[in-house]
């Protein structure tokens, strides 16, 4: 007759669970392993631009027409140092306010008045997920929550910000035509709430991928074009120039530093309308 103790029957129910844990860790951590994406809310204004376009060679840029210096923040900056970039010469900033139909910058309120106390023409941005809601909802949150418009000559109009997917598929499951269509219900239901154009941040080749280069929206949304390079490149169908250019994501004090293409008062003549 078989002995059986106590002390083997434990360690065998141990090792048992044992193994089931060590195969619940290897499934949760296979995600991560494979990359997982970011955490819905934390997406940002070129999150996608190296991964997919790269930093291209030179450092100079193309300074033979006037240009104004600005920036762009979220909430990954935290509170702004807003003096040291005035001093440094920027003249201009937009600030993350919202992302999709349910998030809201917790940092905002620093951002967009403080870039405004020191004197800078200001203005919001919107992270676009078309995935999630319409076009016309997140519209009307961006408008509800800090993106809109007022005539007083420090407020720029509010920006789609419109580029890779950091959560999902690069196109957000769209066809070309389903994504102009979103785009469209979100510039419309914007121009319906705040009278202005909002400005289209994108980078030329997620334009291409996505809208299948769509060259309808540039007669009337000014183009802010997203490229780690020594000069903004071949630009998405229908503008034939830029108004605004993200050329880096490593400058001075918050990363994204952009140029205005013109001098302040063009600045000022865009926030003006």
């Amino acid at each position: 007759m078989p002995v059986h103790r106590p002390g083997a029957a434990r360690a065998r129910r141990l090792a048992v669970a044992g193994t089931l844990l060590a195969s619940l860790s290897l499934l949760l951590a296979t995600p991560s392993s494979a990359g997982t994406a970011p955490a819905r809310g934390s997406a940002y204004m070129g999150i996608g631009v190296l991964a997919h376009d790269g930093r291209g060679s030179g450092t100079s840029h193309d300074l033979s027409a006037a240009q104004t210096e600005g920036v762009d923040v979220a909430k990954y900056q935290g509170n702004v140092d807003w003096p040291t970039l005035w001093n440094s010469g920027v003249r201009w900033a937009y600030t993350k306010a919202t992302e999709g139909t349910y998030y809201t910058n917790p940092f905002f309120a620093q951002q967009y008045n403080g870039s405004y106390n020191v004197g800078m023409i200001r203005g919001a941005y919107h992270f676009a997920t078309p995935d999630t809601t319409t076009g016309a909802a997140q519209a009307n949150y961006f408008v509800d929550h800090g993106g809109g418009w007022s005539r007083d000559g420090k407020t720029l109009p509010g920006v789609l910000d419109i580029e890779w997917d950091p959560y999902g598929d690069a196109c957000y499951g769209k066809s070309a035509s389903a994504m102009v269509s979103w785009i469209g219900d979100f510039l419309n239901a914007y121009r319906a709430r705040t009278g202005r154009d909002a400005v289209i941040y994108t980078a030329t080749s997620w334009w291409t991928q996505c809208t299948g280069d769509y060259g309808g929206f540039g007669a009337v949304n000014p183009l802010w074009i997203a490229r780690y390079a020594a000069a903004p490149g071949t630009l998405p169908a229908g503008w034939g120039v830029q108004t605004m250019w993200q050329y880096t994501s490593t400058g001075p004090t918050v990363g994204d530093h952009d140029r205005f293409n013109g001098a302040l008062d063009r600045v000022q003549a865009l926030a003006n309308g």
